[in-house]
This record gives structure tokens, C-alpha cells and sequence, in this order.
């Protein structure tokens, strides 16, 4: 694989369409879209937040790599992840889907894993017990944890740039 930047054409923020997602941590890929967005004098392709079902993915990223014309491997694909504590974030490239039923949408309906993903982490930092991933991911963001996902943006973007 080619260690040197990698080049993206096309950048998609994953999350439910309907206003009562919005703000969730479900959402963080629309989230972090809007952010590019407000970014724009430092975005150098075109970004997209999906408007279908987290689960039905695929189908919205698939047209959008042809109306577009780009290859999967100048696709970016950013999502939340459970795995990951809220504050971090990771690029990966051509890796599984470790239970994110968008990503495993998208990789079905591609057939490929070989794209790029910022894995935005959204677990609670201070978790007595681990919760499963449905008891968080559709609850509103607090005030605090915009904060530290600003931040989270700000340093996943430079890797956009």
C-alpha cells in the first residue's frame, strides 16, 4: 500500500437523515461534515453528508462514487465508532467493519474494503462498566462532550487537508 498522504476525492459524513438524530453521537460523520464545511477555504474535494439510513449506506456511497467518478480508494468514510473513547479519533484504511452496520453496508454493496475511514471515537471516557453500544449512541450530545468532539474535528481534519 502507498504510506506517503493520502489523496481523497470524495469525503462522506455517515448518519441517520431524520431531524431527531441530529446531534447524536450516531451522527458524528454529519457532524464532522458540517464542521468541514465551515472549513471550507481549507477543503480540497467534495464533501457529503449521506441521506439515508446509517444501515443503508452503501447504496447512497455507491452512487456517489460514480456521479462523481472516484475510485473507492480516493473515498474517505467518517463515522462514529464505539470502540473508540470519546476524544480520539483514527485513520484506517482497507479494515473490517468490527460491527459498524454502515460500514459493513457499504463494504457488501462495494464489495471492497479498500477505502479510507476516520473512526471518530464516541465511547464515555469514565465508564464504570462498559455499556453496550445502543444504550449511547442515540442519545444527545452534551454540551462538554461538543467540546472535546470540536476538537477531535479540528485534528481529523488536518488529515483531510
Amino acid at each position: 500500500m502507498n504510506t506517503s498522504k493520502p489523496k481523497f476525492k470524495l469525503i462522506i459524513g455517515l448518519g441517520n437523515p431524520d431531524p431527531e438524530y441530529q446531534n447524536t453521537y450516531h451522527n458524528v460523520g454529519h457532524l464532522f461534515a458540517d464542521f468541514l464545511e465551515s472549513q471550507a477555504s481549507n477543503v480540497r474535494c467534495r464533501v457529503l453528508k449521506s441521506d439515508v439510513y446509517m444501515n443503508e449506506s452503501g447504496t447512497f456511497v455507491k452512487k456517489a462514487l460514480k456521479k462523481y467518478r472516484t475510485k473507492p480508494e480516493e473515498l474517505l468514510i467518517v463515522h462514529d465508532d464505539s470502540d473508540i473513547t470519546l476524544g480520539n479519533n483514527k485513520l484506517a484504511f482497507g479494515r473490517g467493519a468490527a460491527g459498524h452496520h454502515g460500514i459493513e453496508n457499504i463494504m457488501a454493496t462495494l464489495k471492497t474494503n479498500n477505502f479510507w475511514r476516520i473512526r471518530i471515537g464516541i465511547r464515555p471516557a469514565k465508564e464504570k462498566i462498559r455499556q453496550k453500544a445502543e444504550k449511547f449512541v442515540l442519545k444527545k450530545i452534551t454540551t462538554a462532550d461538543k467540546k472535546i468532539l470540536e476538537s477531535v474535528f479540528q485534528k481529523a481534519a488536518e488529515a483531510t487537508a
